[in-house]
């Protein structure tokens, strides 16, 4: 089969679900959900056995080891994926709800219920778990879901759609409303973006090349974040054990994905306290830091950085998202100039200020333009699960539909719902029987 006639027929077969999908109970929902949690736990040895082929092959192939770390499973990894099924099922249902609902003075009751986008592709990299992730939102809001994920970690896509299949078979759940684009070939993916009319919405959930690739050749609506370049403020008002808390966190504790820190910024006041501080905690960590002139002058040769990679940053750097243990450094005269920093280098996903003034981290919240914006704490929570909506198909840094992690509110629109008895606008109906027209009876005959 070409790939215009296999995107097509996956499709196709998504759609053909979506009638049945709005007609599911929360309780068959809920307990396909479980039941795929129970044959993950059941299954994690074969779920292992796959992923150790992925893992292999893209050893062979020279992949780093940030990559290596974001599609790799173990037993920790499979746990959370049983969890976040879990934590789906247990959230309320959004299909159907009523938002809002108001009287007109002619008597029409006006209101906004949610329903379900339709089909959802979603095109992804890397990480395995975000196709339970993705399955399980899509399932719960009444979704149908083409899952594409990339092909170093197919072998271990495919068990997991396996395995959601087999528990939609045990619970009357339509197993087509979850499909898998089970090839590597890309021409499939372009014939996907193409197919209006029959997907609703694609949604790519990788780096910047694949998301500027899916937006520039789709033909369907692309819900997207380009990168996540996450800056954190030290403010000159800080709590110093909070500030190296949170920047050693922000950075070091996954580095590889998009809510870490890729840029640094320091207000000069505390910079000569703060920055060797730092240092000295990353250099232990094996953080490179790539500094500005004055960072780098301070740092160079300071005694607490001299187990620490110090490089002169380049411009460059503050606009890249390095997804690695190398941070940029920049330090500031205000907190003007900060935010002036993060609205010019930063991708408005995520970023953080570090103070203990009220009037500064109110400032902050309210003038930088981002999806996620934090006082004193870690841009890592920004994730569905860590703000309790169970999972995330995504984080959007559109202003369009959504913002932020996508969950299952994110993946409903509402649509209007008008309650009547019988009005009409401005009282115009048929005609009374004297100012009915006259019908040409003759003319009308054979």
């Amino acid at each position: 089969m070409d790939p215009r006639q296999y995107a097509e027929s996956l499709a196709r077969k998504a759609k053909k679900t979506t009638k049945q999908l709005m007609s599911l109970t929360t309780d068959i929902k809920n307990k396909t959900l479980l039941k795929t949690a129970e044959l993950l736990d059941k299954k994690r040895s074969i779920i292992l056995e796959e992923n150790k082929k992925d893992l292999e092959l893209a050893e062979k192939k020279g992949y780093s080891k940030a990559l290596l770390d974001r599609l790799a499973l173990n037993d920790k990894r499979i746990d959370q994926m049983i969890q976040v099924l879990k934590d789906v099922a247990s959230l309320s249902d959004p299909v159907g709800e009523i938002i809002s609902m108001w009287t007109r003075p002619n008597g029409l009751r006006i209101g906004q219920m949610r329903v379900p986008l339709g089909v959802i592709l979603i095109i992804y990299e890397a990480r395995p778990n975000v196709t339970i992730e993705a399955a399980s939102l899509c399932m719960k809001s009444s979704n149908a879901v083409i899952l594409k994920g990339g092909s170093e970690t197919i072998n271990s896509n495919r068990i997991l759609v396996d395995i959601i299949k087999e528990a939609c078979r045990e619970t009357c759940f339509p197993e087509d409303a979850v499909m898998f684009v089970d090839t590597t070939d890309r021409a499939v993916v372009n014939e996907l973006l193409k197919l209006e009319g029959l997907i609703d919405v694609a949604i790519p959930r990788g780096g910047e090349n694949l998301i500027r690739a899916v937006a520039e050749n789709a033909r369907i609506p692309v819900i997207k974040h380009y990168k996540g370049v996450c800056n954190l403020y030290i403010d000159d008002e800080a709590d110093m054990e909070k500030a190296l808390n949170i920047a050693y966190n922000a950075k070091v504790q996954r580095p590889s994905v998009c809510n870490a820190i890729e840029n640094l910024v320091v207000h000069r006041k505390i910079a000569d306290k703060f920055l060797p501080e730092i240092a000295y905690y990353y250099g232990k960590a094996g953080v490179e830091m790539r500094c500005d002139e004055y960072s780098y002058n301070l740092l160079i040769n300071h005694p607490k950085a001299k187990d620490t990679e110090i490089v002169p940053a380049k411009e460059e750097d503050y606009y890249e998202e390095f997804l690695d243990l190398i941070i940029a450094v920049k330090v500031v005269d205000d907190i003007d100039e900060a935010i002036d920093f993060i609205e010019k280098y930063g991708s408005h996903h995520s970023d953080a200020i570090v103070t203990e003034n009220y009037t500064k981290g109110m400032k902050f919240i309210q003038q930088v333009d981002s999806a996620a914006v934090y006082i004193n704490a870690s841009t890592r929570f920004t994730d569905g699960n860590e703000f309790g909506m169970g999972a995330e198909m995504g984080i959007s840094t559109d202003k369009i539909h959504a913002r932020g992690p996508m969950a299952l509110k994110e993946l409903t629109i509402p649509k209007f719902i008008i309650f009547g008895d019988g009005q009409l606008r401005e009282n115009v109906g048929i005609p009374k029987d004297e100012e009915k027209p006259k019908i040409d009876t003759e003319a009308c005959s054979l």
